[in-house]
Protein backbone atom coordinates (compact mmCIF):
# COMPACT_ATOMS: atom_id res chain seq x y z
CA UNK A 1 0.00 0.00 0.00
CA UNK A 2 1.13 3.59 -1.30
CA UNK A 3 -1.27 5.43 -0.14
CA UNK A 4 -2.56 5.50 3.67
CA UNK A 5 -5.46 6.55 5.64
CA UNK A 6 -5.83 7.24 9.01
CA UNK A 7 -6.95 4.19 10.45
CA UNK A 8 -3.94 2.24 8.03
CA UNK A 9 -1.50 4.52 8.57
CA UNK A 10 -1.36 4.01 12.05
CA UNK A 11 -1.63 -0.04 11.99
CA UNK A 12 1.55 0.05 9.46
CA UNK A 13 3.18 2.80 11.48
CA UNK A 14 2.95 -0.16 14.83
CA UNK A 15 4.05 -2.81 12.68
CA UNK A 16 6.98 -0.86 11.48
CA UNK A 17 8.11 -0.06 15.13
CA UNK A 18 7.55 -3.96 16.65
CA UNK A 19 11.05 -4.47 14.14
CA UNK A 20 14.32 -4.53 15.67
CA UNK A 21 15.35 -1.11 15.39
CA UNK A 22 17.86 -1.89 13.26
CA UNK A 23 15.46 -2.79 10.59
CA UNK A 24 13.25 0.17 11.11
CA UNK A 25 13.07 2.23 8.00
CA UNK A 26 13.02 6.00 9.25
CA UNK A 27 11.86 7.90 6.60
CA UNK A 28 8.57 5.56 5.85
CA UNK A 29 7.73 5.85 9.58
CA UNK A 30 7.98 9.24 9.82
CA UNK A 31 5.69 9.59 7.03
CA UNK A 32 3.48 7.43 8.46
CA UNK A 33 3.40 9.98 11.00
CA UNK A 34 2.28 12.58 8.90
CA UNK A 35 -0.08 10.25 7.09
CA UNK A 36 -2.82 10.92 9.85
CA UNK A 37 -2.78 14.20 9.67
CA UNK A 38 -2.71 13.89 5.58
CA UNK A 39 -5.19 11.19 4.44
CA UNK A 40 -3.94 9.49 1.51
CA UNK A 41 -0.55 10.90 1.88
CA UNK A 42 1.53 8.64 -0.82
CA UNK A 43 3.95 7.42 1.38
CA UNK A 44 5.85 5.89 -1.51
CA UNK A 45 6.18 8.51 -3.64
CA UNK A 46 7.86 10.44 -0.91
CA UNK A 47 10.30 7.89 -0.84
CA UNK A 48 11.31 7.83 -4.14
CA UNK A 49 11.44 12.11 -3.99
CA UNK A 50 14.71 11.08 -1.45
CA UNK A 51 15.34 8.73 -3.76
CA UNK A 52 15.83 11.33 -6.81
CA UNK A 53 17.64 13.75 -3.99
CA UNK A 54 19.75 10.72 -3.39
CA UNK A 55 20.60 10.18 -6.82
CA UNK A 56 21.68 14.22 -7.27
CA UNK A 57 24.17 13.18 -4.28
CA UNK A 58 25.09 10.29 -5.84
CA UNK A 59 26.58 11.69 -8.94
CA UNK A 60 28.53 14.35 -7.02
CA UNK A 61 29.95 11.96 -5.15
CA UNK A 62 31.54 9.95 -7.84
CA UNK A 63 34.97 10.89 -7.28
CA UNK A 64 35.03 11.09 -3.34
CA UNK A 65 38.17 10.11 -1.92
CA UNK A 66 37.14 10.96 1.64
CA UNK A 67 34.55 11.65 4.23
CA UNK A 68 34.70 15.75 3.75
CA UNK A 69 33.53 15.07 -0.37
CA UNK A 70 31.03 12.79 1.12
CA UNK A 71 29.63 15.72 3.54
CA UNK A 72 30.32 18.63 0.87
CA UNK A 73 27.99 16.45 -1.58
CA UNK A 74 25.73 16.19 1.11
CA UNK A 75 25.53 19.74 1.90
CA UNK A 76 25.82 21.37 -1.63
CA UNK A 77 22.82 18.83 -3.32
CA UNK A 78 20.85 19.54 0.37
CA UNK A 79 21.55 23.49 0.52
CA UNK A 80 22.08 24.34 -2.81
CA UNK A 81 20.74 22.43 -5.31
CA UNK A 82 17.19 22.16 -2.98
CA UNK A 83 17.24 24.50 -1.18
CA UNK A 84 16.78 23.28 1.95
CA UNK A 85 16.91 25.82 5.10
CA UNK A 86 15.66 25.75 9.08
CA UNK A 87 12.42 27.63 9.72
CA UNK A 88 13.51 30.58 11.69
CA UNK A 89 11.11 32.55 11.33
CA UNK A 90 7.45 29.99 12.73
CA UNK A 91 9.65 27.41 14.01
CA UNK A 92 6.48 26.25 15.95
CA UNK A 93 4.67 25.32 12.84
CA UNK A 94 3.51 21.73 12.76
CA UNK A 95 3.99 21.25 9.53
CA UNK A 96 7.81 21.33 10.45
CA UNK A 97 7.43 18.14 12.08
CA UNK A 98 5.59 16.52 9.16
CA UNK A 99 8.40 15.15 6.46
CA UNK A 100 6.26 15.51 3.47
CA UNK A 101 5.78 19.07 4.45
CA UNK A 102 9.41 19.27 4.72
CA UNK A 103 10.07 17.62 1.84
CA UNK A 104 7.81 19.65 -0.53
CA UNK A 105 8.31 23.73 1.38
CA UNK A 106 12.19 22.57 1.74
CA UNK A 107 11.58 23.99 5.31
CA UNK A 108 12.08 22.02 8.83
CA UNK A 109 13.42 22.09 12.30
CA UNK A 110 16.51 20.37 13.08
CA UNK A 111 15.06 17.01 14.00
CA UNK A 112 13.02 16.64 10.96
CA UNK A 113 16.18 18.06 8.90
CA UNK A 114 18.33 15.62 10.92
CA UNK A 115 15.74 12.69 9.41
CA UNK A 116 16.26 14.03 5.89
CA UNK A 117 20.15 13.71 5.62
CA UNK A 118 20.06 10.67 7.53
CA UNK A 119 18.05 9.24 4.86
CA UNK A 120 19.73 11.05 1.91
CA UNK A 121 23.01 9.95 3.28
CA UNK A 122 21.94 6.23 3.94
CA UNK A 123 21.10 6.11 0.61
CA UNK A 124 24.09 7.04 -1.18
CA UNK A 125 26.40 4.57 1.48
CA UNK A 126 27.38 7.58 3.78
CA UNK A 127 26.71 6.57 7.52
CA UNK A 128 25.05 8.95 9.90
CA UNK A 129 23.44 8.75 12.96
CA UNK A 130 21.12 11.04 15.33
CA UNK A 131 22.45 12.95 17.93
CA UNK A 132 19.49 14.11 20.29
CA UNK A 133 20.95 16.96 22.52
CA UNK A 134 18.34 19.19 24.66
CA UNK A 135 16.76 21.56 22.64
CA UNK A 136 18.59 20.97 19.34
CA UNK A 137 18.97 17.77 17.00
CA UNK A 138 22.08 16.89 14.66
CA UNK A 139 23.59 13.76 13.16
CA UNK A 140 26.78 12.52 13.79
CA UNK A 141 29.60 10.40 11.36
CA UNK A 142 31.75 7.82 13.15
CA UNK A 143 35.07 8.40 10.73
CA UNK A 144 38.09 6.18 11.27
CA UNK A 145 39.75 8.63 13.95
CA UNK A 146 37.16 11.53 14.42
CA UNK A 147 33.42 11.62 15.22
CA UNK A 148 32.23 14.58 13.20
CA UNK A 149 28.97 16.20 14.25
CA UNK A 150 26.81 18.02 11.53
CA UNK A 151 24.34 20.70 11.86
CA UNK A 152 21.78 19.93 9.02
CA UNK A 153 19.57 22.92 10.87
CA UNK A 154 22.00 25.16 10.03
CA UNK A 155 22.98 23.57 6.47
CA UNK A 156 25.36 20.71 6.97
CA UNK A 157 28.29 23.17 9.39
CA UNK A 158 30.00 20.66 10.91
CA UNK A 159 30.87 20.90 14.70
CA UNK A 160 33.24 19.65 17.14
CA UNK A 161 32.60 18.65 20.86
CA UNK A 162 33.09 22.57 21.83
CA UNK A 163 30.84 23.60 19.14
CA UNK A 164 27.96 21.49 20.34
CA UNK A 165 28.31 22.80 23.72
CA UNK A 166 28.43 26.51 22.15
CA UNK A 167 25.84 25.70 20.92
CA UNK A 168 23.31 24.46 23.46
CA UNK A 169 24.76 27.21 25.82
CA UNK A 170 23.54 29.19 23.27
CA UNK A 171 20.16 27.38 22.50
CA UNK A 172 19.73 27.56 26.58
CA UNK A 173 20.66 31.00 26.61
CA UNK A 174 23.25 29.51 29.45
CA UNK A 175 21.27 27.66 31.42
CA UNK A 176 21.92 24.32 30.09
CA UNK A 177 25.58 22.41 29.71
CA UNK A 178 25.64 19.76 27.63
CA UNK A 179 26.96 16.09 29.05
CA UNK A 180 28.95 13.67 26.69
CA UNK A 181 26.36 11.48 26.81
CA UNK A 182 24.09 13.58 24.97
CA UNK A 183 26.32 13.30 22.25
CA UNK A 184 25.07 9.65 21.56
CA UNK A 185 24.01 8.41 18.81
CA UNK A 186 20.22 7.60 19.44
CA UNK A 187 18.09 5.12 18.09
CA UNK A 188 15.23 5.64 15.47
CA UNK A 189 12.65 4.66 17.67
CA UNK A 190 14.07 7.45 19.88
CA UNK A 191 13.83 9.74 16.64
CA UNK A 192 10.04 9.13 15.90
CA UNK A 193 9.34 9.06 19.71
CA UNK A 194 11.20 12.75 19.95
CA UNK A 195 9.10 13.80 16.59
CA UNK A 196 5.79 12.98 17.89
CA UNK A 197 6.67 14.94 21.11
CA UNK A 198 7.56 17.88 19.67
CA UNK A 199 4.11 18.01 18.26
CA UNK A 200 2.47 16.78 20.75
CA UNK A 201 3.91 19.96 22.67
CA UNK A 202 2.18 22.04 19.74
CA UNK A 203 -1.03 20.51 19.79
CA UNK A 204 -1.69 20.27 23.55
CA UNK A 205 -2.67 23.44 24.47
CA UNK A 206 -5.50 23.95 22.35
CA UNK A 207 -6.25 21.60 19.70
CA UNK A 208 -6.97 18.18 21.92
CA UNK A 209 -8.26 16.04 18.92
CA UNK A 210 -4.36 16.33 17.37
CA UNK A 211 -3.11 15.79 20.56
CA UNK A 212 -5.00 12.33 21.35
CA UNK A 213 -3.86 11.14 17.71
CA UNK A 214 0.22 11.81 18.41
CA UNK A 215 0.02 9.92 22.21
CA UNK A 216 -2.05 7.55 21.02
CA UNK A 217 1.18 7.01 18.37
CA UNK A 218 3.35 7.08 21.01
CA UNK A 219 1.98 4.57 23.43
CA UNK A 220 2.73 2.53 20.56
CA UNK A 221 6.55 3.20 21.16
CA UNK A 222 6.45 3.36 24.50
CA UNK A 223 2.85 1.39 26.09
CA UNK A 224 4.49 1.30 29.43
CA UNK A 225 5.25 5.13 29.91
CA UNK A 226 3.49 5.96 33.04
CA UNK A 227 3.24 9.57 32.22
CA UNK A 228 1.77 9.77 28.71
CA UNK A 229 -0.99 6.83 29.82
CA UNK A 230 -1.96 9.28 32.33
CA UNK A 231 -1.81 12.10 29.67
CA UNK A 232 -3.98 10.07 27.42
CA UNK A 233 -6.54 9.45 29.47
CA UNK A 234 -6.47 13.19 30.23
CA UNK A 235 -7.09 14.03 26.30
CA UNK A 236 -9.49 11.15 26.20
CA UNK A 237 -11.62 13.05 29.03
CA UNK A 238 -11.58 16.67 27.37
CA UNK A 239 -12.94 15.18 24.13
CA UNK A 240 -15.39 13.28 25.71
CA UNK A 241 -14.18 9.38 25.79
CA UNK A 242 -15.42 9.23 29.64
CA UNK A 243 -15.16 5.40 29.86
CA UNK A 244 -11.90 5.19 27.74
CA UNK A 245 -10.66 7.82 30.01
CA UNK A 246 -11.59 6.50 33.50
CA UNK A 247 -10.12 2.84 32.14
CA UNK A 248 -6.77 4.93 31.07
CA UNK A 249 -6.43 6.73 34.64
CA UNK A 250 -7.05 3.69 36.01
CA UNK A 251 -3.97 1.94 34.52
CA UNK A 252 -2.47 4.80 35.42
CA UNK A 253 -3.22 4.69 39.31
CA UNK A 254 -1.98 0.69 39.12
CA UNK A 255 1.49 1.34 37.55
CA UNK A 256 2.10 4.55 39.94
CA UNK A 257 0.20 4.27 43.11
CA UNK A 258 2.16 6.39 45.23
CA UNK A 259 2.76 9.21 42.35
CA UNK A 260 3.07 12.76 43.60
CA UNK A 261 -0.35 13.02 41.47
CA UNK A 262 -2.36 10.00 42.35
CA UNK A 263 -4.61 11.94 44.49
CA UNK A 264 -5.14 14.58 42.15
CA UNK A 265 -5.51 11.79 38.92
CA UNK A 266 -8.34 9.90 41.84
CA UNK A 267 -10.22 12.99 41.84
CA UNK A 268 -9.94 13.72 38.01
CA UNK A 269 -11.53 9.87 37.82
CA UNK A 270 -14.51 10.49 40.84
CA UNK A 271 -15.26 13.88 38.30
CA UNK A 272 -15.79 12.65 35.21
CA UNK A 273 -18.06 9.73 37.09
CA UNK A 274 -19.73 12.61 38.62
CA UNK A 275 -20.49 14.26 35.33
CA UNK A 276 -21.29 11.12 33.39
CA UNK A 277 -23.74 10.40 36.07
CA UNK A 278 -25.54 13.62 35.12
CA UNK A 279 -25.72 12.78 31.80
CA UNK A 280 -27.48 9.34 32.28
Amino acid sequence: MSKYQPASARSRFAEILALPDEQINLAEAALLIAAEEYPGLNVAAYLEKLDRIADVARDRIALAVDVSDYISAMNATLYEDYGFQGNRDNYYDPRNSFLNEVIDRRIGIPITLSVLYIEVARRIGFRVEGVGMPGHFIVRHQAAEEIIYIDPFNRGRLLGEMGCAELIAEISGGRRRLEREQLLPVTKKQILSRMLVNLLGIYARNDHRRALMIIERILIIHPNSSAHVRDHGLLLALVGQTSQAIAALERYLKMEPTAADADLVREQIKTIKQDCAKLN
